[in-house]
């Protein structure tokens, strides 16, 4: 086993990927078992099997209720058109800031229900999971089929450094040659939650290709005329879009549609960020013999959106998730209660949110401050600092 280790300019990570300053806060986060938690080794092969974790689930967590998931599409078509309906009402600008933000959530909260659909989780018919997925993330503007494929691929190599899709660590060589928007656009906050329309344009650092070219080398050929659907409907959607605005004019579309979609592009890259990034003590990546599906799967992290949690269909439950996706999200919850005995250490408890999750905001920005590259080396690495910033 090779495992990487470099001090930064400003905090310094032991080999096990322990954040130095950390120790000067565990009193204050929590005493000894704050403590416990954070000298555990996370990169150690867990003495159980992803059949173990298996076993530990209810099995009506694993049934899916086509008529359930729908009403949970019906109910937030529902609130997307409320919202707009009382934004065109009212019309005044102390309520459109409150609107931005509520009809950016719900579209974050559709792009979740679609994305229950590309994992096949919505229900157990394909057309019914193609069609839902298809109208819920064309209308935000997101290619479904591209983005189910590359998101397929970034769950079946999660916590791999070269294999991995989404939020993957840039080798130190990579980072070296990057430019400095690049730099700004992918490590930077908050330019980083930004970044999501570009990826699905342009993928990210090191990777070529698009979520919108049948031709990438992310889909096989028998795909390619599901990405000339998807990227067919992102058309017809921008159409419409371009339509609407020449009969109620810019102004109304911007303030209607164009401000809630950056909110739910800043949602939606803060939260898969997170997912991956910014743990008190830093998350192993693997790769060669030491990754595995299941340390992929323990290297990812649950959090705590509070009242949110709901909203946005407990996609912060995401170990469980990530370990098995069939899961619908309304079973999340339990299934990780279930298997968290199992688990043990290796599981990472969310810190559990106030009326607005605002408390992810320190790990956020602390973690674009000091996860920048991996070594070009070694099976287990963790996340190092430029130290020229």
């Amino acid at each position: 086993m090779s495992v990487v280790f470099r001090s930064g300019k400003r905090t310094g990570f032991r080999k096990d990927g322990r954040c130095v300053k950390d120790t000067k806060e565990v009193g204050e986060r929590g005493g000894a078992a704050y403590d416990d938690a954070l000298d555990f080794d996370a990169s150690k092969r867990p003495p159980f099997s992803i059949g173990e974790i298996r076993a530990a689930i209810p099995k009506h967590c694993w049934e899916k209720s086509p008529w359930r998931s729908l009403s949970y599409v019906a109910k937030d078509v529902l609130i997307v058109f409320a919202l707009a309906a009382g934004a065109v009402y009212f019309d005044n600008w102390f309520v459109w800031p409150f609107y931005w933000f509520a009809q950016g959530t719900m579209f974050w909260a559709l792009f979740v229900l679609g994305h229950d659909c590309g994992h096949g989780s919505f229900s157990d018919s394909k057309t019914l999971n193609t069609y839902i997925g298809l109208i819920t993330h064309s209308v935000i503007l997101v290619p479904f089929h591209g983005w189910r494929i590359s998101h397929r691929t970034h769950h079946q190599n999660h916590g791999h450094v070269e294999n991995d899709e989404s939020w993957y660590p840039i080798t130190e060589s990579v980072y070296k040659t990057l430019p400095g928007m690049a730099k700004a656009g992918r490590l930077k906050f908050p330019s980083a939650l930004f970044a999501y329309p570009f990826y699905l344009w342009k993928r990210s650092p090191g990777k070529s290709g698009s979520h919108f070219d049948p031709n990438c080398d992310l889909f096989a050929p028998n795909e390619r005329m599901e990405i000339i659907t998807s990227t067919t409907c992102w058309f017809a959607m921008l159409t419409f879009l371009v339509a609407l605005t020449a009969v109620v004019g810019p102004l109304w579309v911007f303030k209607l549609y164009f401000v809630p979609y950056w909110v739910n592009v800043m949602w939606l890259d803060a939260v898969t960020y997170l997912h991956h990034h910014g743990y008190e003590k830093k998350v192993p990546w693997y790769r060669g013999k030491e990754w595995s599906y299941i340390r992929g799967g323990l290297s990812t992290i649950d959090r705590d959106y509070g009242w949110i949690n709901k909203v946005h269909h407990d996609i912060g439950t995401h170990v469980v998730h990530h370990l098995f996706p069939q899961i619908p999200h309304y079973h999340l919850v339990e299934a990780t209660a279930a298997v968290k005995p199992i688990l043990g250490k290796y599981y990472r408890e969310p810190t559990k949110s106030g009326p607005l999750p605002i408390h992810l905001l320190e790990p956020l920005i602390r973690s674009f401050q000091e996860d920048h590259f991996v070594a070009d080396e070694g099976d287990i690495v963790f996340y190092q600092k430029d130290p020229s910033i």
